[in-house]
């Protein structure tokens, strides 16, 4: 559900496909982009951003019809339809099941209501529920995501960034960038020179995160860790290393440690039952969302809706900079896509500069056409330059025709 699986997920994409060619597994898709999977599909369900929960609503009722169950009655009034009821079967066959919840719906603005409709489909038809991580440290993110959201809603006088190019790697964009400029004092903590060159007061280069110890919490719930394995660049020292001295010149308590393994057994001993509850695959709002399959929901987005997803080649300050891969189509991010039917109705042809406008701020992009996307949504890409001045991933935005030089000439 709401998962772009190859270019999310490359590996777990080709586990996929050897589990449906070779294993006869069957794959159901939910999504509000129609990109191949390069592999026979059961059910494919392409719709808005804001109909995702609408549609796990439908199989799950017809799943239950199916089952010749009682419907619940969060999902009474749902309208099911062929493509529902083929997802549905399928769910109800065989004996090894899993629904799982990708980016569109992770970084959506509806993530613990279809959270909570996955856990009651999960129940009908026998499946696993999970998580398709965002990234190597999706599990950890999940505990810090919330608090950093609070520190943008509600600016603070001063920051400290570390490993962050807010601009790029924060679902609200324009919002972190307004509270950066509008701090009394912003530390920036980079190996590269970028956007906070614009914002901070200082800026600290430190080592790649590629080039040091470190800890994260892969998408199995799993705490590892890794070391280094090659000397950082002439002087530089590692993030960790620099904040010790600075604590140590502050005067600051509890930045005494030595080496990578104390930091460890600092952080052990804080994890506490956080790592107990990713260790077990259990995501962190879970019993918040099984009991909310009631949850309010969300009216659908008049207009034009965004589809915002992170490219390939654009989720980390590494690969953002690796000119083989920008060089690649996947890297391609300055376009807004959309169906025909949305381009006639706007008078637009593929190739025509438009202007994209959402949350205040506006860009100037191409124009491209591509039918598997759903109607009246804009394929726009975040995490990257052309597109950074918009605001958040979903959600409303207005396309408008630029005239052409030739045009303005006459």
């Amino acid at each position: 559900i709401g998962s772009n699986l190859r270019k999310e997920h490359p590996l777990l994409a080709q586990r996929v496909r050897q589990a449906v060619n070779k294993n006869g597994a069957e794959l159901n898709v939910i999504s509000s982009l129609g990109d191949d999977f390069l592999v026979r599909t059961q059910g494919f369900m392409v719709v808005a951003p804001s109909r995702i929960a609408d549609a796990v609503a439908a199989v799950t009722k017809a799943a239950a019809q199916l089952a010749g169950n009682d419907v619940p009655p969060e999902v009474m009034e749902s309208v099911v339809d062929d493509d529902a009821r083929t997802i549905a079967q399928s769910l109800l066959g065989g004996t090894s099941k899993a629904i799982l919840l990708g980016d569109l719906v992770q970084h959506g603005p509806e993530r613990s209501r279809i959270h909570a409709l996955a856990i009651l489909l999960g129940r009908i038809t026998g499946c696993r529920v999970g998580f398709l991580g965002d990234g190597a440290n999706s599990g950890g993110e999940d505990e810090i995501n919330e608090l950093f959201a609070e520190m943008i809603r509600k600016p603070l006088k001063a920051y400290f960034l570390l490993h962050s190019e807010v601009e790029f790697d924060c679902a609200l964009p324009r919002a972190a960038s307004a509270a950066m400029h509008g701090a009394e004092l912003v530390v920036a903590m980079s190996p590269f020179k970028h956007g906070a060159l614009d914002y901070a007061q200082v800026l600290l280069p430190i080592a790649p995160f590629t080039e040091t110890a470190g800890t994260f919490v892969n998408i199995e719930g799993r705490v590892q860790r890794f070391n280094g394995v090659v000397p950082p660049l002439g002087d530089t020292r590692p993030g960790w290393k620099v904040l010790r001295v600075l604590g140590n010149l502050l005067h600051l308590d509890g930045f005494d440690y030595e080496s990578i393994e104390d930091v460890r057994k600092e952080l052990d001993a804080q994890m506490g039952d956080v790592a107990s509850r990713l260790s077990n695959n259990v995501p962190l709002d879970a019993q918040r969302a099984a009991t909310d399959a009631a949850a309010s929901r969300l009216e659908p987005t008049s207009g034009l809706e965004r589809i915002g997803e992170v490219p390939i080649y654009q989720t980390d300050a590494i690969v953002r900079r690796a000119s083989s891969l920008q060089q690649t189509r996947d890297a391609r991010v300055d376009g807004a896509w959309m169906n025909a039917n949305l381009m006639q109705r706007l008078g637009l042809r593929q190739g025509d500069r438009v202007r994209v406008s959402q949350d205040g701020g506006a860009v100037t992009l191409n124009c491209y056409r591509d039918d598997r996307l759903p109607d009246d949504c804009v394929r726009v890409a975040t995490a990257n330059a052309a597109t950074v001045q918009l605001g958040a991933a979903f959600g409303r935005l207005n396309v408008e025709r630029l005239a052409s030089t030739a045009e303005v000439e006459r």
